[in-house]
């Protein structure tokens, strides 16, 4: 058996068309594993099929209902699997690659997706965006929780100003670590020696997360090739993050 994800929008909605659906699948011998809403007008099944033909005739069977839009049939994706369980698919941008949006009342969703990131083996490189006080320290280390790591902060202002100017010993860096960078404390205040630590925790093969990227990547050698993900969190969807005061910060601190 193989897991497939199917999703429809609706386009008129009518007493029984779920019904309908779901009978046309049981008919073709497909097994409903779950089912969501992930959307006001779209449904999201995980099904699972014995045969890939069978998905060539649901498609077809699909498409000759006007009640509703195929507008996916697929593998299902990690995006796919946290719709089901959220009821809400994950945004992505329409001009930036990797770049995936929440909004702050969606924090559950965000420490969902960047904790299955983190399980993963080896060396990511993940931006957050966000103004202040937004959630961004708060869901990163929510994530490293439940992808079973601990984190260090290698700098940071969550609880006080932290410049990390060294690296841990080898036997504390055994251990699966998320390393924490925010870059408007690392670049305007962290010195050469904090610098040279960032680099080398750069190329370690684990996990890092750069909060404010667009200031790391505007003040240090890296580019935007840097990162595999970038992931952006407001406090609703209009709010614009912007980079003023930290601007204006770093003229205070340069004047310090």
């Amino acid at each position: 058996m193989a897991e497939y994800y199917f999703q429809y929008h609706i386009r008129r909605d009518r007493p029984g068309l779920l019904g309908d659906i779901a009978s046309l699948l049981g008919m073709l011998g497909v097994n409903i594993v779950q089912l969501a809403g992930v959307s006001e007008y779209g449904r999201g099944f995980l099904i699972e099929v014995d045969r890939p033909d069978i998905l060539d005739v649901l498609r077809t069977m699909l498409e000759s209902m006007e009640d509703i839009e195929v507008t996916a049939l697929r593998e299902p994706t990690l995006r796919d699997r946290l719709a089901l369980r959220h009821g809400r698919f994950i945004e992505r941008s329409d001009t930036e690659k990797r770049t995936y949006r929440f909004v702050r009342d969606e924090l559950g969703v965000l420490v969902d997706f960047l904790g299955e990131i983190l399980k993963r083996p080896g060396r990511q490189v993940i931006g957050v965006r966000g103004q202040p006080r937004v959630g961004k320290t708060e869901a990163v280390v929510a994530a490293s929780v439940y992808a079973n790591k601990r984190w260090l902060f290698v700098s940071s202002t969550l609880l006080k100003q932290t410049i990390m100017r060294e690296l841990p010993s080898a036997t504390f860096r055994a251990e699966p670590f998320v390393y924490i960078i925010d870059a408007a404390v690392s670049v305007m205040r962290g010195g050469e020696e904090h610098m040279r630590c960032v680099e080398e925790i750069l190329r370690m093969k684990a996990p890092v997360v750069i909060e404010h990227p667009d200031i790391f990547v505007r003040r240090t050698r890296y580019t935007w090739d840097l990162f595999d993900m970038l992931i952006e969190l407001r406090r609703d969807p209009q709010e614009e993050i912007r980079y003023d005061m930290f601007e204006d910060e770093a003229s205070t601190w340069a004047q310090e």
